[in-house]
Order: C-alpha cells, then sequence, then structure tokens
C-alpha cells in the first residue's frame, strides 16, 4: 500500500539522483513516486499545482494530507528505512536552519545541479530501478 505519494522535479539532476535512490531503496513499494513534468501529472493529480510543486517538495499521505519540503525528505528515508540519516533535520533546534537551507536549495537547484553534477537540466530523465 503506497503511504506517501512523492512529487518530485524529474528534470532536475540531483533531485532525480536523489529519487531514484530512494527508489531502489523501496523495496516495499510504499511511495509512489511522480514527476511533477510528466504528461499525466495535471490530469491524474489536479489538487497539486504545478508551480508550487516546482517551488517546493511536495508529498501526499494516504489521509489526503499535503506535506511539504524536508518532512516529505525525511517521511521518504524513514519509509526505507534510512530516517535516521536525517533525522536531525527535524530537531526543533534545527529544523528552522534546515528549512531555511533547504528553501535557498530548492530556488536554486538547477544551478546547483548544474555545479555539482555538470549536467544541464534533464528533458526526459526518468526513475529506473536498474539506475
Amino acid at each position: 500500500m503506497t503511504q506517501l505519494t512523492l512529487f518530485y522535479d524529474g528534470g532536475c539532476p540531483l533531485c532525480l539522483a536523489e529519487m531514484r535512490h530512494l527508489y531502489q531503496l523501496d523495496k516495499n513499494q510504499c511511495i509512489e513516486f511522480v514527476d511533477i513534468n510528466s504528461q499525466a501529472f495535471a490530469r491524474k493529480h489536479p489538487t497539486i499545482e504545478y508551480s508550487q510543486a516546482n517551488r517546493i517538495l511536495h508529498g501526499q499521505l494516504p489521509s489526503g494530507e499535503i506535506i511539504l519540503g524536508l518532512d516529505v525528505t525525511h517521511r521518504a528515508w524513514t519509509l526505507v528505512g534510512k530516517g535516521r540519516w536525517i533525522a536531525p533535520l527535524r530537531w526543533s533546534l534545527i529544523k528552522p536552519i534546515a528549512d531555511w537551507a533547504y528553501l535557498l536549495f530548492a530556488r536554486h537547484r538547477n544551478l546547483i545541479s548544474r555545479w555539482v553534477t555538470g549536467q544541464p537540466r534533464c528533458q526526459s530523465c526518468s526513475l529506473d530501478r536498474s539506475k
């Protein structure tokens, strides 16, 4: 059963690398990965606004509740058994700083991704367990 629907930017090489890692670790297939750039995105998920999902990572719980940013990241990594890696980012003293840093990263992710990976924005990237 899907415990989290994760809406990600499949055009961002760094974002896609993280999603591929999560996808490979998701042995129980409890996360549904949705590329906000896919042709079916708006039709299948009309309650998620593209411009907002492109600004900040969105996740949807089975209850319909929308979670954002590092809360999505923490939930996803927890579901694949690796939540302890990023748990400090949700600690009360660190959370405000981590959230601010995440929003700064998200705003500039394409430029940062190009610097880190040397790759431009992807046009036809996808998740694949073989990658």
